[in-house]
């Protein structure tokens, strides 16, 4: 009995997960524009908080950035290592760049909702890029969002980006993760007004600046833990459409699988005031049954043989399930620089990521570099 209520959560959730993904099948990535936007369009913020080892090469590639970058500011939340003396160095290479120390956090903010806050305030370009300090954009990228957020009649998008990984561990446990957003929330290269449907990467992300203040987007992600989709998903509710797409951009997120299992899940839960607790149960049960229990189900199965009743249509759910994740697997090995042999692996850590995810979620106290976040109660 318990075979079989598992074997059909598993169809249900499987087949949920298969359709966001066929209903976003087909999108086009970020292109090369026809021509740039004018010079001046974009305001690029880059919050920072001991980036001294990465922020270099950040703005390096900011800097090939063309015209239409107008400014550079760096919003620092209080580095005690090196960060200042990098930008500034910088900064006599390429005027655009500044360093701006940020006020102290005001109750009730996290320090990246805040250096992006600063940021805005501190910029007047009609047009906003927040990029993280371990990002390397291409040289047209940021142009080329702006061309396509307003062909597409967006108020912002944001750019699914290319990962380095650290160790043969992350190159296991990182595409585990990763696949979590696929079967939540499908492909990317799609645009929604829908909330729900939100996808969002706040390593890069490009918005309207009218949009974000008449929203009051960063604010109201002032203590969220996913501040990149809260903006997204405020900006949606606000009337607005988001896109996602992939793009010539490169980020190295982690030092060390450790870092990456404990760091990357508190964000990647997306839990914020949109999503009620129990809408995260279901999200997290999807994933057990649809990506973390196929795989080990189907070795169980296969290990047991005809002993199971029922074995041989839950042996089809799962390996049905599982031929489907290698499709997924084939899929996101474009989103990584150059994947291992650990890479092909990475389905074997699928259970464990949702474990994470689960952990994560039901955690109260969340800590980033040393300081406690602010995490917002959702309803």
């Amino acid at each position: 009995m318990l075979l079989a209520v598992a074997s059909l959560l598993e169809a249900v959730a499987g087949a949920r997960a298969l359709a966001r993904m066929a209903a976003t099948a087909g999108g086009a990535p970020l292109a090369r524009a026809a021509a740039a936007p004018p010079a001046g369009t974009l305001a690029a913020i880059v919050p920072t908080l001991d980036e001294e080892r990465r922020v270099g090469r950040a703005l390096a590639a900011l800097s090939a950035s063309g015209a239409e970058v107008g400014e550079i500011v760096v919003v620092d939340g209080g580095s005690t290592d090196g960060t200042r003396a990098v930008v500034e160095a910088a900064a006599l290479r390429d005027p655009r760049v500044r360093f701006l120390s940020a006020p102290p956090l005001p109750a009730g903010w996290n320090g990246k909702a805040w250096n992006l806050q600063v940021g805005l305030d501190a910029t007047s370009a009609p047009w906003v890029a927040t990029v993280d300090a371990d990002v390397r954009v291409g040289a047209t990228l940021l142009g080329d969002a702006v061309a396509r957020a307003r062909a597409d009649g967006l108020s912002a998008l944001s750019v699914a980006t290319r990962q380095e990984l650290p160790d043969a561990v992350a190159a296991l446990l990182h595409p585990a993760l990763l696949t979590t957003l696929v079967y939540r929330a499908g492909l990317p290269n799609v645009a929604t007004g829908d909330p729900s449907k939100v996808q969002a990467n706040g390593q890069v992300m490009v918005a309207r600046r009218d949009a974000l203040r008449d929203a009051g987007a960063l604010r109201a992600a002032r203590d969220s833990r996913c501040e990149d989709v809260t903006i997204a998903r405020v900006l949606a509710a606000a009337g607005g459409r988001v896109g996602f797409y992939e793009g010539d951009a490169v980020v190295r997120m982690h030092e060390s699988w450790r870092e990456c299992a404990a760091g990357w899940p508190r964000s990647l839960t997306l839990r914020d005031r949109f999503v009620s607790p129990a809408r995260l149960a279901l999200t997290l049960g999807e994933l057990l049954f649809a990506q973390g229990l196929p795989l080990p189900m189907l070795l169980l199965l296969i290990a047991l043989g005809d002993r199971v009743p029922l074995g041989r249509a839950a042996t089809a759910i799962a390996a049905a399930l599982t031929v489907a994740r290698a499709g997924v697997l084939i899929g996101t090995r474009r989103a990584y620089v150059r994947p291992s042999l650990a890479y092909w692996f990475s389905p074997l850590a699928d259970l464990p990521a949702v474990a994470l995810l689960t952990a994560s979620a039901l955690r109260r106290r969340h800590v980033w570099r040393g300081r406690v976040l602010n995490v917002e109660t959702a309803s």
